[in-house]
């Protein structure tokens, strides 16, 4: 074969939402760009077999497993993929980490902090590669605000305030799936929303010093979920059981850098479908985006002449963007499917170069150390200083 590649052959736990967009850009990061190494989908696991073995076809992997176990023991796999609910995560990683096996893990990375520690020390141990998908962070308009910061286009940052903002469980009649039932998930709003602005903050502005919080569940009872699929779920009529989770989180932040941040995430704000968003101040400008409009980056700069001063939008299509001259002609958008093939690319040069590329499991400790100190701030109303959570 022409440019015949070195592989990295995939085995994949999960089949359902973060398994399609993770099988989509293994099979298109290679089409896009230039890879040195070649991601194979080789296997992919679930429970269900009729369910995988739809999936396997579906998705082009080449084989199924219904045990991860067996998975992980198959001597033609080369990097494990945890697509599972949040309750596996730490079993899986650490058995494939233990095995030689590298690790790509979806978020949050674990339920606790206590075993994304346990989790981090594995891949180290046994000195194999990881990462953790928080993927919105590949997003060319993202990217471009790093570049921006980096170069101290606005100075020294004041403020970050983020939000992440759904509304798809705000009918109290909406059934207690996975992602709200806390022995499955560990948290709710905080663990599945937040953890992406946690990610953002520490990306774009810097470490957290120290948080204050506060978690709230509105609705106290949901129906049992008979059957469910991606984030909807076919309610019980008679079964009803406790929630367990937060259905908002919201915290107050300081970083080392001095910079101040606000956050909220919540899943009952009627009308943001998938508002993923943060604008940071700084001496010399501003930039805001909006995961809802991910090609797109609002900047302003203090030094524009007065009466032209304000924020620009900038589409984010053009080759100065990161990621951007792979894909298509300026302002030709990209999608949300996108973010998850450049993170592919990302992880397959780290594991070319022997490299845990960021964001990886110390990254996913950190995060969780910061989700755990806003809710311990929450049961204690009180600051809590990160540096206390990490080891």
């Amino acid at each position: 074969m022409v440019g015949l590649k070195k592989e990295i052959r995939i085995g994949m736990v999960g089949y359902k939402f973060m398994g399609k967009a993770h099988s989509h850009a293994y099979r298109d990061a290679p089409f896009f760009f230039k890879l040195g190494l070649n991601p194979v989908r080789q296997a992919i696991c679930g429970r269900n077999e009729e369910g995988v073995r739809e999936a396997a076809e579906q998705y082009g992997w080449n084989s199924y497993e219904t045990d991860w176990r067996e998975l992980i023991a198959r001597d033609d796999i080369d990097l494990i993929d945890i697509v599972t609910p949040n309750n596996n995560h730490a079993e899986i990683a650490i058995a494939a980490a233990e095995a030689g096996k590298h690790v790509f893990c979806e978020k949050p990375l674990a339920m606790t902090l206590e075993e994304s520690k346990r989790m981090l020390e594995a891949v180290e141990k046994n000195n194999v590669m990881h990462m953790v998908n928080y993927n919105y962070r590949f997003s060319p308009a993202v990217q471009y605000a790093k570049k921006l910061i980096d170069e101290g286009r606005i100075g020294k940052i004041f403020h970050i305030r983020a939000n992440y903002l759904q509304d798809w469980i705000m009918n109290p009649d909406f059934p207690l799936v996975w992602r709200l039932e806390k022995s499955v998930s560990g948290s709710g709003s905080h663990g599945d929303l937040a953890a992406h602005l946690i990610d953002l903050a520490r990306f774009l502005v810097g470490e957290f010093d120290e948080v204050s919080g506060i978690l709230e569940t509105f609705i106290k009872k949901r129906p049992a979920v008979e059957d469910s699929s991606g984030l909807s779920g076919v309610a019980s009529t008679t079964d009803f059981k406790k929630v367990e989770v937060d259905d908002a989180s919201i915290f107050l932040a300081k970083f080392k850098n001095g910079a101040l941040g606000t956050f909220e995430a919540t899943r009952f704000a009627g009308g943001n479908r998938n508002a993923n968003k943060f604008e940071i101040n700084g001496e010399k400008g501003s930039i805001k985006w909006n995961a809802e409009n991910l090609n797109e980056l609002d900047v302003y700069f203090a030094s524009d002449e007065e009466g032209l001063q304000g924020f620009r939008k900038i589409n984010c299509t053009e080759e100065p963007h990161p990621y951007a001259n792979a894909y298509w002609p300026a302002a030709h958008i990209i999608g949300y499917e996108h973010t998850f093939i450049n993170l592919i690319v990302e992880l397959m040069k780290g594991l070319e170069q022997g490299e845990s590329t960021s964001p990886n499991f110390v990254d996913g400790y950190i995060n969780q150390a910061i989700m755990e100190a806003v809710e311990k701030s929450s049961e204690n109303k009180t600051w809590e200083k990160i540096d206390k959570y990490i080891e």
